[in-house]
């Protein structure tokens, strides 16, 4: 990655990070001073998995999933920097993070109308189809899991 491309892609991350931040504040009630330190690291794992993704570019994984496969390695138990890991990044609550992540999700198929116009009605079906299979995916696996436990 070059200095023109991370100064682009930190102008996008940066505020992303800011308002994960201001809703940390207003959901948990806790200072954007104390989440700073997961902010960080937060930080760092995206720069680093869009810097893994630019070095192997072959691989058809999308940065998000180099983020999520860096992330889970780094929070292990038996990771040598697990503990630390995950003290700094505990303080930044989960929902705080999708709400940014959703608003510029929304934005950039925004951005793409005329792309899913152009998909025109099959794109509902699709859309339909696997929505049902993740909903009937995820109430399997949390039935057999909570069938295995004896909860039900």
């Amino acid at each position: 990655m070059n200095i023109k491309t991370f100064s682009d892609n930190t102008k996008i991350i940066i505020p992303c990070i800011a308002l994960v931040l201001v809703a940390q504040a207003v959901g948990k009630g806790m200072s954007a001073w104390e989440a700073l330190p997961g902010a960080l690291v937060m930080f760092v794992i995206i720069i680093a998995s869009l810097q893994i993704k630019d070095w192997l570019p072959k691989l058809p994984l999308p940065a998000f999933a180099w983020a999520t496969l860096l992330a889970l390695l780094l929070s292990m138990p038996y990771s040598p920097v697990g503990p630390v890991f995950m003290k700094l990044t505990d303080k930044i609550d989960f929902l705080s993070t999708t709400t940014p992540l959703l608003a510029f999700a929304g934005l950039s198929v925004g951005n793409s109308l005329d792309k899913l116009k152009s998909l025109s009605w099959k794109i509902v079906i699709i859309s339909l189809v696997v929505f049902t299979s993740a909903f009937f995916g995820a109430a399997l696996v949390a039935q057999t899991i909570l069938k295995f436990q004896h909860i039900i």
